[in-house]
C-alpha cells in the first residue's frame, strides 16, 4: 500500500510552521512570547497518530527525527513509539532518531481504533502513514481540548508521553487533547491567552502559576490581576467555552516561603483561586474552578515539584472528574477510564 497523508491521522495539533512542522505557538506571533516559551513550543509535545484498522496486521510510520549530539543531554532517553488501544498500552516500538527513517508497530489484532504516541525529545515529523495487510483510516476526532500550562503539563518526569497528565485525562473523555504547556515558562504570559483566544476548542484548561513564584516572581496581588486579564482575554474568542483553571499544585519548598515580593506559593495560589472565583460570581456560567493544592501528597512527587508517573495519573483523573459534565460524550464508550469518570462524577 502506498503512503497516506499524515494530515488527517495527527491529534493534538495547534499549528503547523511554514515548513509544515508541528509547532505549540502561533508561528506568526512569535515575537511577542518570552523565549522560553517559543522554545518549548517548538517540541510537538503530545502529537498522536490516531487511525482505525481493518485487516490489518501492522501500520508503518515513516517519520524524520532530529539526531543528537552525542554530548547532547537528550542523546540518552529512549526513542520509542507506544501503541495503545483505549486506555491499554500494547507494546512500544524503539526507533532510531534519523534523518528519516519508518517504523513498524504490530497490531494485536487486525480490526480497531489505535493510538501511536511518538516521542517527542527528537521532534519527530511525521511524513507518512500506512496499512499492512489491510487498511487504515483516520479515527473519529473527539472534542477539542486545549490544556495550557507549565512543565507539568508538558509532562514533566512521567515516564512516557502517554502518561502525562493531560493525555490521561484526554483519554478518559475521548478528547482531542492538545498539549500547550511550556517548561519554565506559563506566567500568565498574555500574548498565549490571545493565541488561545484564536484556536478552536470545545473545552479549556488553564494551569499556570507554579513559575510565578520563582522564576518570575509575581506579588499576590500582580498574581489576581494576570489571573482576571488572562481569562478575560481567552473569552474574547471563547466567551461560553467551558473553561477550567488549575490552581498550582502542592510545592513544598515554596507553600510558606516568600519569594522576591514577598509572596508565597500559597499566597500566589489563592490569588489566583479568588479571580477566578470573582469572574464565576460575575456570571461566567461555564467557568469552573479546580484547587491544586490538595490534589497530589509528597510522595506523589518525583523532584519536590512534578509529579511522578502516579502523581500525573492522580491528577489527570481529578481533571477528568471536573471536566465530565461540561464535554460531549465522546466516541471511546468502551473506555475503562471513561466509565470510572462518569461514574465518579455522577
Amino acid at each position: 500500500m502506498s503512503w497516506l497523508d499524515p494530515g488527517p491521522f495527527l491529534r493534538g495539533l495547534a499549528w503547523l510552521d511554514t515548513e509544515g512542522r508541528p509547532v505549540r505557538a502561533d508561528p506568526d506571533d512569535t515575537m511577542r512570547l518570552p523565549w522560553d516559551t517559543g522554545e518549548r513550543a517548538a517540541l510537538p509535545i503530545g502529537m498522536r497518530v490516531e487511525f482505525t484498522a481493518r485487516g490489518a496486521s501492522a501500520v508503518e510510520i515513516r517519520y524524520r527525527a532530529r539526531v543528537s549530539e552525542p554530548d547532547d543531554e537528550l542523546a540518552g532517553l529512549a526513542h520509542t513509539f507506544a501503541l495503545w488501544e483505549g486506555d491499554h498500552l500494547v507494546h512500544e516500538t524503539a526507533a532510531e532518531p534519523v534523518e528519516e527513517g519508518v517504523v513498524a508497530l504490530q497490531l494485536p489484532h487486525h480490526n480497531g481504533m489505535f493510538t501511536v504516541h511518538p516521542p517527542e525529545s527528537c521532534s519527530p515529523v511525521v511524513l507518512g502513514v500506512r496499512a499492512i495487510g489491510g487498511t487504515i483510516t483516520p479515527a473519529p476526532r473527539g472534542p477539542r481540548w486545549l490544556v495550557h500550562g507549565d512543565s507539568i503539563t508538558e509532562g514533566w518526569w512521567s515516564t512516557r508521553p502517554a502518561h502525562a497528565w493531560p493525555a490521561v485525562a484526554g483519554r478518559a473523555l475521548g478528547l482531542d487533547t492538545v498539549n500547550l504547556g511550556y517548561a519554565g515558562a506559563a506566567r500568565g504570559e498574555l500574548p498565549t491567552a490571545e493565541q488561545l483566544a484564536r484556536l478552536p476548542a470545545d473545552v479549556i484548561t488553564l494551569a499556570f502559576g507554579t513559575n510565578c513564584w520563582s522564576r518570575i516572581p509575581f506579588s499576590a496581588t500582580l498574581m489576581h490581576e494576570t489571573t482576571l486579564a488572562f481569562i478575560r482575554l481567552v473569552r474574547r474568542g471563547h466567551p461560553k467555552t467551558p473553561l477550567l483553571v488549575l490552581s498550582p499544585l502542592l510545592r513544598p519548598e515554596a507553600e510558606r516561603t516568600p519569594n522576591a515580593l514577598g509572596a508565597t506559593l500559597a499566597g500566589l495560589r489563592a490569588a489566583m483561586e479568588d479571580a477566578t472565583r470573582h469572574l464565576i460570581a460575575a456570571g461566567d456560567r461555564t467557568l469552573q474552578l479546580l484547587p491544586g493544592q490538595g490534589l497530589l501528597a509528597p510522595n506523589h512527587l518525583a523532584d519536590g515539584l512534578h509529579p511522578n508517573d502516579e502523581g500525573h495519573a492522580l491528577l489527570g483523573s481529578a481533571v477528568a472528574r471536573a471536566l465530565a459534565p461540561y464535554v460531549p460524550e465522546p466516541p471511546r464508550k468502551e473506555s475503562r477510564g471513561l466509565r470510572d469518570v462518569r461514574r465518579s462524577s455522577g
